[in-house]
């Protein structure tokens, strides 16, 4: 578990109680010190429409729940008690299951504030991007609610003139509200502490001069912080700097990752395949792009489709006995059916035996098509080609419309398919769901679908 954001630093039982009940939804926890011993912890877990308190003790030396497993972190603690599924329990038995992290607000919307990123990390970033003085803001790892400053500085030989960098790490401490770095001087914010050490370098342990001369800002950001992190890109440092300079930067950034991790996309740019495509630039790489099998070989193009398997690597706890197998889901990634495309989509879905097709758009939104109805109405059957598809009935949820569909290749003597559609509606355009239950408990039937069906091929998830 990379992340941490679980760990709320500044809230009592009663708002984590009142967190959990308005945000969350079964499964949903958080970790907060604890009130009543302070330097323990107390994890908070949602359980249908109540939340138990489970506490954590902090020996000092290791992290348990007063008796059983050891651990050297708190997050160790936490992800080893969301993995093993079934072990934590209450006295008489009842399971208590970890499933989704509600998450805390990032303290700081700053873009030199990287959140999770562990020191080694921050050490190969610093090293390998930035210059003397870069810097940046990340959690601690080993004391959960605090901060580390990591700051690209000389080595300690300053007799030596052709001194090497090395990244300096300082801790910042968080209490009662307030942030120091042991000075003696508390701020009330993060970017307060950031910009006082800006203006006057602070001497190191060991005798280090650490001056913060410019941030090392980072792409990544907390849904939740969207609206801070948007204000902040739409800053203007000085005359000299463009309006929305921060955008262009954050842009470049993003563009300069992608490059090194881009393969080819030939087979999308060729002259018979680009009507196919939705968008020029959002193409499917070649390596693993989904090919469609019998069809006309002497027709270009005629095995394309805009579409990628993604496998996923995991593991699988057998039985909760502590060890683990491979696991790898497969999913397919594609693009909304345009008018041209829709024969070859359901050829994909025949062809890969999928079961479930999972779909997050409206077919219209602000008066624009964003994806060609692809299936017929309820109690209705259509022809794609070789493929007739019977929708036999439609179920509406809160968020979501479950279509159940029949699908029968006409020129095979094989039984029909049922295939489960669901359609997302609560996915703005350009935008995020306002809160995130609706969207795990989308997931949660969907994952249960596809795991009724034995030896179903990947599921189908397309937005427009």
């Amino acid at each position: 578990m990379t992340s941490r954001r679980w760990f709320h630093p500044n809230i009592t039982g009663m708002e984590a109680e009142q967190l959990l009940l308005t945000r969350g939804v079964h499964g949903s926890f958080l970790a907060r010190p604890s009130k009543s011993n302070p330097g323990d912890f107390t994890l908070s877990v949602k359980r249908h429409s109540e939340v138990t308190h489970i506490k954590i003790q902090n020996s000092g030396d290791y992290y348990d729940l007063y008796g059983g497993e050891k651990f050297a972190t708190l997050a160790e603690l936490i992800q080893y008690y969301t993995e093993q599924q079934g072990l934590l329990r209450e006295k008489n038995g009842n399971v208590i299951e970890l499933k989704y992290p509600l998450n805390c607000k990032d303290p700081t919307s700053e873009r030199w504030y990287h959140g999770q990123v562990s020191g080694k990390d921050a050490e190969k970033l610093l090293t390998e991007k930035g210059k003397l003085g870069s810097f940046l803001v990340r959690e601690s790892q080993s004391k959960p609610g605090d901060f580390v400053l990591s700051v690209l500085t000389h080595e300690e030989k300053p007799e030596n003139a052709d001194r090497r960098t090395k990244v300096t790490h300082v801790m910042i401490h968080h209490q009662d509200g307030k942030y120091d770095v042991g000075g003696g001087e508390t701020f009330d914010t993060l970017s307060d502490l950031v910009e006082q050490y800006k203006k006057n370098p602070m001497v190191e342990k060991s005798g280090i001069v650490v001056h913060l001369r410019q941030p090392f800002n980072t792409t990544r950001i907390n849904a939740a912080n969207i609206e801070n992190r948007v204000r902040e890109l739409n800053k203007v440092a000085d005359s000299s700097e463009k309006p929305k300079q921060g955008f262009w930067e954050e842009f470049e950034m993003l563009q300069q990752q992608e490059c090194k991790l881009l393969y080819p996309r030939k087979e999308g740019q060729r002259p018979e395949n680009k009507g196919k495509n939705r968008y020029k630039n959002i193409l499917p790489f070649d390596t693993t792009r989904v090919e469609l099998k019998e069809v006309d070989l002497d027709m270009p193009g005629s095995d394309y489709i805009n579409a990628n398997y993604i496998r996923v690597s995991g593991r699988v706890n057998m039985h909760n006995e502590g060890r683990y197998a491979a696991e790898s889901k497969v999913f397919i990634a594609t693009q909304g059916c345009m008018q041209n495309t829709v024969i070859d989509f359901w050829k994909m879905v025949y062809q890969e035996n999928t079961h479930v097709i999972v779909m997050t758009t409206k077919e219209m939104e602000r008066g624009r098509n964003k994806c060609v109805r692809y299936w017929p109405d309820s109690d209705s059957t259509m022809d794609f080609g070789r493929i007739s598809v019977k929708n036999i009935e439609e179920q509406n949820a809160q968020d979501y419309v479950l279509r159940e569909l029949e699908v029968l290749c006409v020129d095979r003597s094989e039984p029909p398919r049922t295939i489960w559609h669901y359609q997302y509606l609560s996915w703005p355009d350009h935008g995020v769901p306002s809160e995130s239950g609706g969207v795990l408990s989308f997931l949660e039937q969907i994952n249960q679908a596809q795991n009724a069906i034995p030896g179903a091929g990947p599921i189908v998830v397309h937005c427009r």
